[in-house]
């Protein structure tokens, strides 16, 4: 078939049976390798195994021996009740049938260097979020549960596919998720280090960046009945899901917490067993992690008792961060930034995102070759101020109801925050106290 350069080329495969060709010996089977090319040497490669399916998405770069393999997020199921659901209403993290040709990639994914400095000229992987279980499942589809939950697999099936697109020459492969991807990079970083030096390509550096995937397993600031993802506590949610999904956790973790393996899922737990360099951002603020604690932040303004938890809870992933080597935990209120365009916006202590990256593969570089680490380049960077959004580089915040933009004092007003009671809290006078946030210190 032959189309003009700018056309893309497609070919489709459909109703094919896999139930035709069961295999138990084997568990999976190679049935079909499609390529979609486009004048700008993007294209989708679509892989379907009678028992695993997926698809991704690869912008080659030729000449580079550096690989990026994103995990996307999307939260994710832990019974038939809420699967259902979500098949219902965000079929595209069920389902990959309406998912696009093509991707562009922004943040750490784009290929302009003025938007990612450090890593727009390498091999670019985005694998879309279907299986709904923090790719961290292995369980084929029964009658029982109706669903097949394999994030673990597909990770592994990509990277082997990626050996004959030219990972088998990589120099650094760094997997990288956002939310549910950042944990599952947590849970699969060293699975995929050990994948690739059981095949015999142990030169490839394996690295984990992990993205708003550090949730903690604290106390709901209002406890509610459990039933769905959003109103559970992340315990619970997590403990019922990882039995629901088969869920595997990385084994030097799961021999610390044998029996219970949902710690597993929690980055200040699972961390201290990850062998791979891995390079944790996390907002002190996360909305989802506000979310599953019961915090709303939007209508009425705060109590003061939310205000407090709110306060605390930056406190505690501060506490959770400090032994963590390489990392970025700016005080803002969102959640996810690696593929945000604005990425390389904020800043800790004076040093953005993308420096912070660049500084810890020159450190990892200069330890393997037993050199000094680079000076002025640091890799542990955290916030010091107590509030939301008082680091003056945090995102913009929009007023949900009106679309407006609110500076900082609005966004604190609309809170519910007490100036008065802040500055005596901080010991200083409150218009110095309004002269610093209008100011941005």
């Amino acid at each position: 078939v032959s189309k003009s350069q700018n056309e893309v080329m497609l070919f489709l495969l459909s109703n094919l049976n896999c139930r035709t060709m069961q295999r138990s010996d084997e568990y999976i089977v190679m049935l079909l390798f499609l390529h979609v090319f486009n004048s700008h040497s993007k294209y989708i490669v679509l892989i379907l195994h009678c028992l695993v399916f997926y698809r991704y998405y690869l912008k080659e770069s030729r000449g580079s021996r550096r690989w990026l393999i994103f995990l996307e997020g999307g939260w994710y199921c832990f019974n038939k009740e809420n699967c259902d659901s979500r098949y219902e209403t965000m079929r595209r993290l069920m389902s990959s049938s309406k998912w696009p040709q093509t991707k562009t990639g922004t943040g750490i994914l784009s290929p302009l260097p003025e938007e990612n400095p450090h890593w727009w000229n390498a091999n670019m992987v985005f694998i879309p979020y279907c299986s709904s279980d923090v790719w961290s499942g292995a369980t084929a589809k029964t009658e029982q549960n109706g669903y097949a939950f394999m994030g673990s697999l597909i990770i592994q099936e990509v990277v082997k596919d990626l050996l004959n697109k030219g990972l088998d020459n990589a120099k650094v492969l760094l997997l990288a998720g956002s939310s549910a991807g950042g944990t599952g990079v947590l849970l699969n970083v060293d699975r995929v280090a050990e994948l690739l030096e059981g095949l015999g390509h142990t030169g490839i550096q394996v690295r984990g960046l992990s993205d708003s995937g550090w949730f903690l397993d604290n106390k709901q600031y209002h406890c509610t009945d459990c039933v769905d993802t959003v109103s559970c506590a992340p315990t619970e949610t997590i403990k019922r899901g990882i039995k629901y999904w088969g869920g595997v956790v990385p084994e030097r973790c799961r021999q610390t917490h044998q029996g219970e393996e949902w710690n597993c899922f929690f980055g200040y737990r699972v961390f201290p067993s990850i062998k791979s360099p891995v390079f944790v951002v996390q907002w002190l603020f996360d909305e989802a992690q506000l979310t599953v604690d019961n915090i709303q932040l939007t209508g009425q303004p705060v109590q003061e008792g939310q205000w407090r938890y709110i306060q605390n809870l930056g406190i505690e992933l501060r506490n959770t961060l400090k032994d963590v080597p390489a990392m970025f935990a700016p005080a803002c209120l969102s959640h996810e930034v690696i593929t945000r365009n604005y990425w390389i916006d904020v800043q800790v202590k004076g040093t953005s995102l993308p420096r912070a990256l660049h500084c810890w593969d020159r450190s990892l570089h200069d330890n393997r070759n037993n050199k000094a680490p680079p000076k002025g380049c640091p890799v542990h960077l955290i916030d010091s101020c107590p509030w939301p959004h008082c680091n003056p580089t945090c995102p913009t915040i929009r007023d949900q109801f009106t679309g407006q933009e609110m500076n900082v004092i609005q966004f604190l007003m609309h809170m519910g925050f007490d100036v008065q009671k802040m500055a005596q809290q901080q010991g200083m006078d409150p218009s110095k106290l309004l002269g610093m946030l209008s100011s941005g210190s």
